[in-house]
């Protein structure tokens, strides 16, 4: 008895830290995503806005490295940063192209020898029809959703794109963090509630959480690696 007493005593005190290490991390998340003009909004790379954790930047070079991809798809570009990132990534390694899609041109995107820049819906017949063209035949593909992250769209997306990843790389859903997870409670379901929904329906990509290795990150259940 006295045993088991200790033994249960030690899994409520496991427990209860690790509650506190949440309520902590759930906390600074919200001070860090809640002054985006101090934080994820003033985030560069080569002096390009980003918008992007750099705790995930530093994440996604290390899955560039361990994958050696041979394409990076990014849907959603915005200012360019990100796309830029993979790009210097890849001339590190001597390897791979980034092609990013976006709704919106900007010409002041940087240039890039790596960097394909399209014009359009990320869903639309148009642009699958030419990132299709474009992976044909490559050996590892790897894919960032970071556009409209509305559920309808971001669950259209990995019902199209999760069959670009090739077996062993990652389809990473960002801004699975919104609608309470833990930040933005007014923005509707969106791409959390699409990986859940992804997920069950899906056995060949799982939850790689070792990728959320830092606590914080914009893409909490996002890292989906493809197993199958």
């Amino acid at each position: 008895m006295a045993h088991q007493k200790v033994l249960g005593e030690k899994v409520f005190i496991r427990t209860l830290k690790e509650l506190i290490k949440k309520i902590v991390v759930d906390e600074f998340h919200k001070v860090y995503y809640n002054v985006p003009r101090r934080t994820w909004s003033k985030t560069f790379w080569l002096n390009c806005p980003a918008q992007k954790c750099p705790l995930d930047l530093w994440v996604y070079q290390e899955i560039i490295c361990e994958v050696q991809p041979d394409i990076i798809v990014e849907s959603g570009t915005a200012d360019g940063g990100s796309a830029l990132f993979l790009a210097s990534v890849c001339d590190l390694m001597n390897r791979g192209q980034v092609i990013t899609i976006d709704i919106e041109d900007n010409l002041a995107r940087p240039r890039h020898q790596r960097i394909t820049y399209l014009l359009g819906s990320s869903t639309s017949d148009e642009i699958v029809k030419v990132v299709g063209s474009a992976i044909a035949g490559k050996e590892k593909v790897m894919v960032i959703l970071d556009s409209d992250h509305h559920k309808e769209h971001v669950c259209n997306e990995l019902k199209i794109y999760s069959t670009f990843v090739t077996k062993g790389s990652y389809c990473i859903v960002e801004d699975t963090n919104i609608h309470g997870h833990p930040v933005r409670k007014d923005f509707p379901a969106g791409p959390m509630e699409a990986v859940d929904e992804f997920l069950r329906g899906n056995k060949d990509f799982v939850i790689d959480t070792s990728r959320e290795k830092f606590f914080l990150t914009f893409a909490p259940n996002g890292y989906l690696k493809k197993i199958g």
